[in-house]
């Protein structure tokens, strides 16, 4: 497995542009084989830090949410591996991860909304957690409204990213 010590642990991002730095760093490192489950709510910053992992990569864009197709393939332009973007929030088990058929030894995998579906498919993988303030820079509404003024009060708040291995 790939990651750079220096990019394991906890660190607070302050800006997409941060989010998708970080994921650029990572993209130049991570290798075939590598597989990623990335957590994080609605707006947390997923797909911006897999944006970068494709810049990092140097793989076909452009990044979008995979929620409706599963998963999408993204061929590198630099003779290195694919990416592979996978959410498994609407799959009910790994087995139906499984099912998706991704080339994993072949490619850098991202699974969103991946955890507690991957044991059983690979014996390890890196974990990102990015946690962000909800409900306007942390006055959580109590009800957990996501709506839209919402999420645009919450688009500048900092993001706590953890990166580790599993298991």
């Amino acid at each position: 497995m790939s990651v750079p010590a220096e990019l394991l642990g906890q660190r607070e991002i302050s800006s997409p542009e941060e989010m998708h730095q970080l994921g650029k760093m990572l993209g130049e490192a991570l290798v075939a084989g590598d597989l990623i489950v990335l957590t994080g709510a609605l707006g947390a910053g997923k797909t911006t830090l897999t944006r970068g992992i494709a810049e990092g990569l140097g793989v076909r864009g452009p990044i979008q949410s995979p929620t409706f197709v599963i998963a999408r393939t993204h061929p590198s332009l630099v003779g290195g591996p694919p990416l592979v973007h996978a959410d498994a929030y609407r799959l009910s088990s790994a087995l139906e991860l499984d099912d998706v058929d991704i080339d994993a030894a072949g490619s850098v995998v991202i699974v969103e909304w991946g955890r507690d579906m991957v044991e059983g498919i690979r014996d390890s993988w890196w974990e990102i957690e990015i946690e962000r303030e909800t409900g306007g820079r942390g006055a959580d509404t109590m009800c957990g409204d996501l709506s839209r003024v919402s999420m645009e009060l919450d688009a500048d708040s900092p993001r706590i990213v953890e990166i580790s291995r599993r298991p």
